[in-house]
């Protein structure tokens, strides 16, 4: 385990990311289409985000208009390292929504929380369950890394072991 506790880049060059996980983008392609087969159409509103996006949503409600939509700077969230996407519903007519009780396909539950479970068992974990700052449109995977990990270069592999 001690080559996790050095930093990666005192050996090599980290190539920036520049776009979602590859396994990210399979599990979001496959959440999409299993709500879909149960009559919930979601919108991927996000997914990578660079730290200058990141920066420009962390200044909103605090040096710019709008409301705290995030705790974090850039290179502090996992939408910066292509583990991260977020979700809407979208309503007949087109609409799109975060209404977590809103339930368009009519069998008495939440499409949200359908939605979520369906994110859960393809390996997401939601934001929705943090205590600190529920993130309810957000699902992630962190492969086991912590912020501080991709901070100093460790990536998870391309492909699931």
């Amino acid at each position: 385990m001690i080559e996790r506790l050095l930093p990666v880049e005192w050996f090599r060059e980290v190539p920036p990311v520049t776009g979602l996980h590859p396994v990210v983008a399979e599990k979001r392609d496959r959440l999409v289409e299993q709500s879909k087969a149960i009559g919930i159409d979601v919108v991927i509103t996000d997914d990578f985000r660079s730290a200058e996006e990141q920066n420009a949503l962390y200044r909103q409600g605090r040096s710019e208009e709008g409301a705290i939509v995030t705790q974090v700077k850039g290179g502090s969230s996992y939408h910066n390292y292509g583990l991260a996407i977020d979700f809407a519903l979208r309503v007949p007519g087109g609409d799109v929504i975060w209404d977590l009780s809103y339930d368009g396909n009519g069998n008495g539950k939440s499409d949200w929380m359908e939605v979520v479970s369906i994110a859960k068992k393809l390996g997401f974990s939601w934001g929705g369950d943090w205590k600190s700052f529920p993130d309810y449109p957000h699902l992630q995977m962190d492969f086991g890394y912590s912020i501080g990990e991709l901070q100093r270069g460790w990536r998870p592999p391309q492909q699931p072991e």
